[in-house]
């Protein structure tokens, strides 16, 4: 089968991509989950967030973006299928207009599974990002600390796709190994996207791999599946190859006793700013 990574094809199970592997068999193992981010860059963690919870979310933002003429009205709101001529879609804010978005990553759950995991107290950011990918898109390959490096460099970011997530409609792929390329690290992670004005690392993702090494990883996602990572690990997303929306949301947690970056935190975070 073959998927469209960034703006490659890329045959799935090949030489060139590869499946993500699940950490459900250590989930209550908050240990054993610490030297697994440490080995792999990433957690997959099938079934993390409540699915009813998750697909509640899912239909206030569906019922947002009908509300915008986003959707194609004659089809079902469930669905999430892309009104004419209508685009991708960035939500990212605070969204406390979407209460059930708001239960999901900020409630006691997911806060509780970061408290344990950093063996101390966890926050997050109040900034969500908050994505509806539509048709023909996808996310290139970058690090996370370069939009958010100037708090601790010790940020999880939590991916969740909001709806079930087939490889068509353009799911995450990470590059196995990434988080320890110290020469792509020590240049492109070093950099600040506001200060010196620079965002994705490449569309390619062969440009990765066949520079540091590494493979890259993806499945299918379903509501309630999280991917959690690090600031320096190597992402990018599917193409969406369909002609419905793809929701996700980016999620930020760290230790509430380390530095936070002050462009997104906050009642009304400033977003990027140099």
């Amino acid at each position: 089968m073959m998927v469209k990574v960034g703006n490659r094809e890329l045959e799935m199970d090949g030489k060139q991509l590869t499946e993500l592997r699940s950490s459900n068999d250590i989930m209550h193992d908050k240990q054993a989950l610490r030297e697994r981010m440490e080995e792999d860059g990433y957690l997959l963690i099938r079934g993390f967030h409540d699915r009813d919870k998750v697909l509640q979310a899912r239909t206030s933002i569906l019922e947002k973006m009908e509300r915008m003429g986003k959707l194609d009205r004659d089809t079902q709101l469930e669905e999430g299928v892309m009104a004419d001529g209508s685009k991708t879609i960035f939500m990212g804010g605070t969204n406390e207009d979407l209460p059930a978005l708001l239960n999901v990553l900020n409630g006691e759950h997911i806060m509780g599974f970061f408290d344990e995991f950093l063996a101390e107290q966890s926050l997050t950011y109040h900034y969500k990002w908050l994505r509806a990918v539509g048709k023909g898109d996808f996310t290139g390959a970058h690090y996370d600390i370069v939009y958010m490096g100037r708090g601790t460099q010790n940020v999880y970011t939590v991916w969740s796709p909001l709806g079930d997530v087939s490889y068509e409609m353009g799911g995450l792929a990470i590059c196995l190994g990434s988080h320890r390329f110290e020469s792509l690290k020590q240049s492109y992670g070093s950099k600040d996207s506001d200060r010196d004005g620079i965002g994705h690392y490449t569309d390619d993702p062969l440009v990765i791999t066949e520079k540091f090494g590494g493979q890259w990883a993806t499945t299918e996602f379903q509501a309630g599946d999280v991917l959690i990572f690090g600031m320096f690990l190597m992402h990018c997303s599917l193409e969406n190859t369909t002609n419905l929306y793809r929701l996700s949301v980016d999620a930020r947690y760290q230790s509430a006793s380390e530095k936070v970056d002050e462009r997104w935190s906050g009642k009304k975070p400033k977003g990027h700013f140099k």
